[in-house]
């Protein structure tokens, strides 16, 4: 339902909308008869985002008369996705007018050309300033120019079923200590009920960046070592962190403690996860996204009420327990306006409605986002909305974010390959190292590689 003061507003009432503009005139790009696209996923449990562009457009066409909003839900697992949005930024005819931009794509797609930059909008958008640096940071080029405005952020962390650790003889609550905890409670587990998981660790190829946040790069991060060193501008190859993270794939994968290696190569296992395994009691521990829970909401796609009492939080132990003990990665996705838009006036202006408080806030209670928003953040009815908020909020100083330059697409590919070769079998820990640490030096430049500790 439109508000009474975005009603007023596009009325020609005095109170001005918090918004670039509400004209329809040819200077606000909102001339009658134009048609806006709006283009983002909708692939298995992740309904939400479409949920949100659907009210969306509601209230943007209610307040800009003769103006359709097209929405193209596009269902696809994520890197097709990616593949897919990227062929229609190429071309002025097929481009859509806004774009649902994850953030380690942002420098990528700037240098094709694909984004355009808001500066210029968001300088009138008084709610800009309730976007705290860090979130700005998120959709910010290389440039120095913001090319989004971001959703809501997230991090990452250990659920685990109650009831099957205490069968198993684990002491609930747990909180792991280090990655041996991690491994001796699975296997504890599967001595337990050899017809439960035990651990889901996401790897290889077909789950994308799925596999090299949620699961490679919480190992990495939880050792000495990075994907890259910000002081010395070097991409990291090779590394004891490294290799020892793709050792726990190994162990983990090879001991019969995790989802088979066959189905964990199903673009489908993080709606499997979700949906199936962890409603069912069939899996005991799953390192994965704080925005899980939303599959499991009244709202969500696969309603489970009694998900925040069989479940429980861990975060995730570092290596050895050393450094901050525990560690997470955060991301999160942006609207964006692209290049080739023929309407990027009217572009901002439904990105700026779109991430309004009051949008924002249902967004991100809906989706099981940690909000980036300082108004929204703070607002107790946002706070008690999900009961995992304050645990996922709570890990955000123990964070760590990717290396977003316009390489990092290729890196984490490459890192697809190295996690999906040992899972499988067809390479050593040290091999997949190797062959890694030479895809880098091809992508980035040798002399852009330095090697990390050993």
């Amino acid at each position: 339902m439109l508000s009474k003061s975005l009603r007023i507003a596009c009325a020609g009432a005095a109170a001005a909308l918090a918004l670039t503009a509400c004209s329809s005139s040819s200077s606000s790009g909102g001339g009658g008869g134009k048609t806006l696209k709006v283009a983002y996923q909708k692939f298995g449990n992740e309904i939400h985002v479409d949920a949100h562009m659907q009210k969306v457009k509601a209230q943007f066409e209610a307040a800009h008369p003769g103006i359709t909003v097209k929405l193209d839900p596009i269902n696809v697992s994520e890197n097709d996705y990616y593949t897919k949005i990227d062929l229609m930024m190429g071309s002025s005819s097929t481009a859509p007018d806004v774009v649902y931009e994850d953030t380690f794509l942002i420098n990528s797609d700037i240098q094709a050309g694909y984004l355009t930059p808001l500066d210029s909008y968001l300088s009138t958008w008084s709610d800009w300033s309730q976007f705290p640096d860090t979130a700005k940071a998120a959709a910010r080029g290389l440039d120095g120019k913001t090319y989004g405005v971001p959703m809501g952020t997230d991090t990452r962390a250990l659920y685990y079923n109650k009831d099957l650790l205490t069968k198993a003889g684990i002491t609930v609550p747990w909180q792991p200590k280090s990655w041996a905890d991690v491994l001796a409670a699975a296997k504890a587990i599967k001595a337990n009920d050899p017809g439960v998981i035990p651990l889901n660790v996401y790897s290889g190829k077909p789950d994308g960046e799925g596999s090299t946040m949620q699961g490679f790069e919480m190992l990495l991060y939880g050792t000495q070592d990075t994907l890259y060193d910000g002081s010395s501008k070097k991409w990291i190859a090779p590394s004891k962190g490294f290799t020892d993270s793709l050792q726990f794939l190994k162990d983990a994968y090879s001991g019969g403690l995790t989802v088979p290696p066959q189905q964990e190569l199903d673009p489908n296992i993080g709606n499997v996860v979700g949906g199936q395994l962890l409603p069912a009691s069939k899996l005991a521990i799953d390192l994965d996204g704080s925005w899980v829970t939303s599959t499991w909401t009244a709202t969500g796609a696969k309603p489970w009420p009694a998900w925040s009492t069989a479940l429980g939080e861990a975060a995730m132990p570092t290596q050895d327990g050393g450094g901050k003990g525990t560690t997470s990665m955060s991301g999160g996705w942006t609207l964006s306006v692209t290049a080739k838009s023929k309407n990027k006036d009217l572009a901002a202006q439904f990105v700026e409605l779109a991430l309004n408080k009051d949008n924002s806030a249902s967004y991100d209670d809906a989706d099981g986002q940690i909000a980036v928003r300082n108004d929204v953040a703070s607002d107790p009815a946002y706070q008690n909305s999900n009961p995992t908020t304050a645990f996922f909020t709570g890990l955000v100083p123990v964070t760590n974010y990717r290396p977003a330059y316009a390489e990092y697409p290729k890196v984490s590919d490459a890192i697809q390959v190295a996690t999906e070769a040992v899972i499988t079998g067809q390479a050593s820990p040290a091999d997949a190292m190797k062959t890694y640490t030479e895809t880098l030096k091809g992508i980035v430049g040798s002399g852009n590689v330095a090697a990390g500790s050993s």
